[in-house]
This record gives C-alpha cells, sequence and structure tokens, in this order.
C-alpha cells in the first residue's frame, strides 16, 4: 500500500551512537514535538520532518533525552494526522521516508532517541482496507476488520447501541451501500472519518506487528500508543444506557475503554520490542478511571511507561499535588514501572493559561485568565514535575512560557471537534499554534511562509532567540533545570520521595541529599533553608538559616556539605 521506499534497516551500531544508559526510560525527559506546529523548512507554513531535523540541536543543547513525534503519516488530516491512511508511508506534507531515516540517524548522532506515534484504535476511512469493505458491500471479509453492523429499528434506521463519540454525536455511521440504498453500520470512537478497528480479527493483530517491525527496523527508539484503552471493546457492544457519556470519560470502565482484553495485545507487542537491542520502549496514552488501572498497562512484560493524566489535571494546590504524587508512586511500586509527569499536550490547555485561572474549569480552558499568575506558576509547576522519581514529558513550547492562544478566529479553527458542536470543546487548535524561534519575520522564524495558525505579536518577544542567554527567561530556567537534574545524581529515577514538614499550601520533600519546596500559596512563607540553592522558578532569600520563599515559587537545594 505504500508509495513511498524505506531506508536500509537501522544497524545496531546506528542505534547504539545513542549515549548509552540503561534502563533510559526511568528517568528519561522525553520533548513532544507536534510536526506541523515546530518548524517548517519549506515555507508552506506547514510543520515537516526536515524542519524537525534542523531544530534536533536545540533539543540536544535543552537537555532533553528522547523526542516524540505525533503522527506523520499518510492521512487525509481529519483529525491532525491521528486518521492515518497508510503506517508505513510519511504524508507528503511533511515530507518522505528518507526524511524520516535522515531525522532518527541525526537524532542518535546528536545522543537523542525517537518515539513515534502509533494510531492502532482507528485507521482512516481511506485506509485501503476500509475503502475496499465499503466497495465490496454487506458480507465482505473486509467489514470484519472494522465493526461494521445492522442498524436497530425497523429499516435498520438506528445505530446498533447507544454509544457516543468522543468527539461529539452517535459513534456510528450509516453507510450508503454499493447499490445506493442505506446500509449498515460503522463504529467510530472518534471522528467519522476513523472507524475503529476490530481487534477480535486475527488480520488486524498481524497488520500492527509487521508495522512495529517496519518502523523499528528504520531505527525508532519506541512508540507512543494512542488511545492504548480502546483497541478491545465488550462483547456483543452492549448499550451504556448513559446519554453523557462524556462525563464518565475517566471515572469507570467502559465496554470500550480500558476492557482487559488489551493486556493479551501488549504482551505480544512487547516480546516482539525485546528483539531489537537498544532498549526500545511502549508509552501508552491510557485514560483509565484510575492510577492503578493505569499500571497494569505498565507490568513487567507490558508496556514501559504510561501517561499520568491524573497528575495533569491536577489543580495548582498542595494538598491535591501531594494526593496524587504517593497514589502514582505507591501504584507504580508493585509493577516495577517509573511514575510519568506530565503538565501539557496537544490535546489540553497548556498549563500557562490552565494556572492563570480559577480552579474547576478542566484542561480546556478558553480565557486567558491573569497572564502573569500563570507563567508564575507553570514555573513552579515545571520544577516540582522535574524534582520528583521517575519520567517527565514537556509538551513543545512549554521551555519557552507560552500561553494558549485563546482567542483565535473561528474561521482559522481547524479542531475537528470544535465543527462538531458537542463533545470535547473544540479548543485544542490554542496549545498547537506554531511556535516562535525569532523576533521577526512572517512567522517568528516557524518558516519562510507564514503559519497555518496565527501567532500572536506578543510571541516575538517570547521567542527562542529573545530568551536565549536572558537571565531569568523561562528558556533559561528550563535548561537550566535539565542541567541540574542530569548531574544530580538524587533526581530522575527512583519510586519514593521523603516529605518534610511544612507550611499549609507548601510542599516540601527530600531525595537524598536533595530538597525541593513548593510554595503554591498566594503568599510568601518561610522555611528552613535547608542547603545550597541549586535553582529556584522565583526571587528567594536567605537568611539567619531561614529561606523566604515567594508565591507560586519552587526552590531546589543540595543538603551535600
Amino acid at each position: 500500500m505504500s508509495q513511498q521506499h524505506p531506508a536500509a534497516p537501522a544497524t545496531d551500531s546506528a542505534v547504539a551512537t545513542v549515549a548509552s544508559h540503561r534502563d533510559w526510560w526511568r528517568d528519561a525527559v522525553i520533548y513532544q514535538v507536534y510536526p506541523r506546529s515546530f518548524a517548517d523548512s519549506n515555507g508552506d507554513g506547514m510543520g515537516d520532518l526536515e524542519g524537525v531535523r534542523s531544530r534536533l540541536p536545540y533539543l540536544r543543547d535543552l537537555g532533553v533525552d528522547a523526542v516524540w513525534l505525533s503522527p506523520f503519516y499518510a492521512s487525509p488530516q481529519a483529525d491532525a494526522g491521528y486518521d492515518v491512511a497508510d503506517y508505513r508511508a510519511v504524508d507528503p506534507m511533511f515530507g518522505n521516508l528518507l526524511d524520516a531515516d535522515a531525522l532518527i540517524r541525526d537524532a542518535h548522532q546528536l545522543g537523542l532517541r525517537i518515539i513515534v506515534d502509533l494510531v492502532p484504535n482507528h485507521s482512516s476511512d481511506q485506509h485501503e482496507w476500509f475503502k475496499r469493505a465499503l466497495a465490496e458491500g454487506p458480507g465482505s471479509p473486509l467489514r470484519e476488520r472494522y465493526h461494521f453492523r445492522p442498524g436497530k429499528g425497523k429499516k435498520g434506521e438506528l445505530p446498533p447501541n447507544d454509544w457516543e463519540s468522543i468527539f461529539g454525536g452517535p459513534a456510528w455511521t450509516r453507510v450508503t451501500e454499493p447499490d445506493g440504498r442505506p446500509g449498515e453500520w460503522y463504529l467510530h470512537l472518534f471522528a467519522p472519518e476513523q472507524p475503529d478497528f476490530n481487534w477480535d480479527h486475527p488480520a488486524v493483530g498481524d497488520e500492527f506487528r509487521s508495522i512495529l517491525r517496519f518502523w523499528l527496523d528504520i531505527g525508532v527508539d519506541g512508540f507512543r500508543i494512542d488511545v492504548a484503552h480502546g483497541l478491545v471493546k465488550a462483547d456483543g457492544l452492549p448499550d451504556l444506557g448513559s446519554h453523557d457519556q462524556l462525563k464518565l470519560l475517566g471515572n469507570d470502565v467502559m465496554p470500550f475503554f480500558d476492557q482487559d482484553g488489551v493486556h493479551a495485545i501488549y504482551r505480544q507487542w512487547r516480546r516482539i520490542l525485546d528483539e531489537y537491542s537498544g532498549e526500545r520502549i511502549f508509552v501508552a496514552e491510557a485514560w483509565t478511571p484510575t492510577v492503578e488501572r493505569t499500571a497494569h498497562y505498565v507490568r513487567p512484560d507490558e508496556l514501559h511507561q504510561a501517561f499520568n493524566f491524573q497528575y495533569l489535571s491536577t489543580e495548582w494546590d498542595a494538598d491535591e499535588l501531594r494526593t496524587v504524587i504517593d497514589r502514582t508512586l505507591e501504584a507504580m511500586r508493585p509493577v516495577g514501572a517509573p511514575a510519568t509527569w506530565v503538565l501539557s499536550n496537544h490535546d489540553v490547555t497548556r498549563h500557562a493559561t490552565r494556572f492563570a485561572n480559577p480552579p474547576g474549569l478542566g484542561t480546556q480552558i478558553r480565557t486567558a485568565g491573569d497572564r502573569a499568575l500563570g507563567l508564575r506558576r507553570a514555573r513552579a509547576a515545571t520544577l516540582l514535575m522535574l524534582a520528583l522519581p521517575g519520567s517527565a514529558y514537556i509538551y513543545q513550547g512549554e521551555e519557552l512560557g507560552l500561553p494558549d492562544v485563546v482567542d483565535l478566529p473561528d474561521e482559522v479553527r481547524q479542531d475537528p471537534a470544535y465543527f462538531r458542536g458537542a463533545g470535547q470543546d473544540g479548543f485544542r487548535d490554542g496549545c498547537r499554534v506554531p511556535i516562535p524561534w525569532t523576533r521577526t519575520g512572517s512567522s517568528y522564524g516557524f518558516g519562510s511562509g507564514g503559519s497555518w495558525l496565527p501567532q500572536p505579536s506578543a510571541w516575538a518577544e517570547l521567542s527562542v532567540e529573545a530568551q536565549t542567554g536572558a537571565p531569568g527567561s523561562t528558556l533559561e530556567l528550563y535548561r537550566a533545570a535539565l542541567s541540574v537534574r542530569r548531574s544530580q545524581p538524587d533526581l530522575g529515577a527512583g519510586d519514593a520521595v521523603e516529605w518534610l514538614r511544612a507550611p499549609g499550601g507548601v510542599l516540601a520533600f527530600r531525595r537524598g541529599e536533595f530538597v525541593c519546596v513548593a510554595n503554591t500559596t498566594g503568599e510568601s512563607v518561610t522555611t528552613p533553608a535547608y542547603g545550597r540553592v541549586l535553582l529556584t522558578s522565583g526571587e528567594v532569600t536567605e537568611a539567619d538559616g531561614e529561606a523566604k520563599v515567594p508565591a507560586d515559587t519552587t526552590v531546589w537545594w543540595s543538603t551535600a556539605g
């Protein structure tokens, strides 16, 4: 099906150019690149793989360990590439397989690992399997690879069950059969252009095991598994009995999410991954009701990491943060997996904007809030996150302190959820605006031909150029934090923190000869001066063995003599 030709498989020596570090993923800092918004090499307004490749030295100098690339596969782009038409080809808007190969090889030479997105829950409706399933009509063997069902009602005019799409509306679409008559329905938990695979069919599993090997042979270091919790559906596709299902997500096991059958799939995948050298990894995007259920995905014979969405959605509040930190560490300890920590990604409002608003508004917010407050809290939250044991994820542009763009005109929006009038709020475009590299230019250095989403003029002073070398800038804070994290043996991997006594609204913990104090309150607090200050997100003053920690500020200390 692929119209492109793969490069020669990566050799062990090519992969080995990445810095040797056993179990590197246990304390890795992984940087998410959203390719269409990172860097544009050809001036068409859309980011691409060659653009990413040109900026790899920046990521090396930032101090991250690996780069996770959001989808760049051949796709009609109905959902920004999460509707894949060909899993073995690069979409022309991003380049081709030779560009992917060059990017991976350059990254390895720079000591960076590359993790690519994999989308196994659904394909594009332009995938060859699905197109043939439609063309061949009822009874086609290809329809068995998806969830085709007759409708309910006298003439089959009603969906087969009551499931709702995450993007709003029914999770079923009725097809027009080759003879022109209304026919069967197919399941799509997301957009109608994203039909769900039927993972009970052996051909689906065979195909994805082949896809894994294809990209592993090219040299990728791992996969982030999109909707890892969604592949297996409950037997019989039973009705849920609720018509406000989105409110239930993340609170209960659903008949279409977090079914126990997914774990057999991942055990098969893990055996494939373990055949390859270089400690390749799997990362699960698994929305589950509890962090304890998330731990099921990272048992020793399954996946390596799972995103910690409970942490991402926690407010800037000391008690709430301590609770989710403790629960996360407790849940991961029995399965021997590292905790992961994340504050932003391509699907949620950037944390600099979330923390600028009152609590309780969720992870998609339409108002700018108090931007100075949001940035101050975001910087403090970052130092707290990077001080916790385990692996941390950074979303492109957060190291610049970028806020969400909350005032994009309706006519430029492209989030598919926005056009469906229900389901998700459809405001994910705000965190996907291309990042600024320079103070000037049609797109502040993103590319020579503008950008696919407009950037605010204020971003000139948030650009990489403006912040590089600027004392106190957010970019330099990130660079310093990642440098300290690498140099301090007590930071990174581990499974516990030692909590210290602290004033109300303050988190304080010790990890060996390292101490972190995070003041989540709106007032200055006084704490012991634990030793030599390594880094702070705000101005801290010390006198007579005490430290005055300003509002919304995190401090790192070394207690080593």
